[in-house]
């Protein structure tokens, strides 16, 4: 599966003052990046404004890249560029509650998910692989120290 995000408006979703804080990009791309080890999909982030290099597509690991438009251009159009370009759009799912980006995701054959939806399956994904994780922890056996010392602890008692 390949999510092309509308990093913009997935942060509105997640964080409504993410305009006030400028570390909020960050801490979804470091969800993001956690979402896309677990699911082993890959991730299409686009950003409205200016680049925080001046390179205008990163790419963070193999499977996962955060693009910037071009200066004076909104993300709504690289985002339309990159549905167009594609050749097996099946795979591909667009992330965003814009109306006219779903028209156009509609019409190039590419299936879409609300932000909001997004945010549900991201939070039950994380939460599931903390669990999954939490369950694959091996208990570490006592050491003869540490069982000669509660021997001794409760014998006093």
């Amino acid at each position: 599966m390949a999510y092309l995000i509308d990093g913009n408006n997935l942060m509105g979703q997640a964080d409504p003052y993410f305009k006030f804080d400028p570390a909020s990009r960050n801490r979804l791309i470091a969800r993001l990046l956690l979402f896309q080890k677990i699911t082993r999909s890959r991730i299409f982030l686009v950003f409205d404004g200016k680049p925080p290099l001046e390179e205008r597509t990163i790419s963070l690991n193999p499977k996962f890249t955060v693009l910037f438009p071009e200066p004076g251009q909104p993300a709504d159009r690289l985002i339309e560029e990159l549905l167009s370009q594609k050749k097996d759009r099946r795979y591909f799912l667009l992330v965003s509650s814009d109306r006219g980006l779903k028209a156009i995701a509609n019409s190039h054959g590419v299936r879409s998910m609300s932000t909001l939806e997004f945010l549900k399956q991201l939070k039950q994904t994380l939460k599931d692989h903390r669990e999954e994780r939490e369950l694959q922890k091996q208990a570490e056996d006592s050491t003869p120290l540490e069982i000669s010392l509660w021997s001794d602890l409760f014998k006093k008692k």
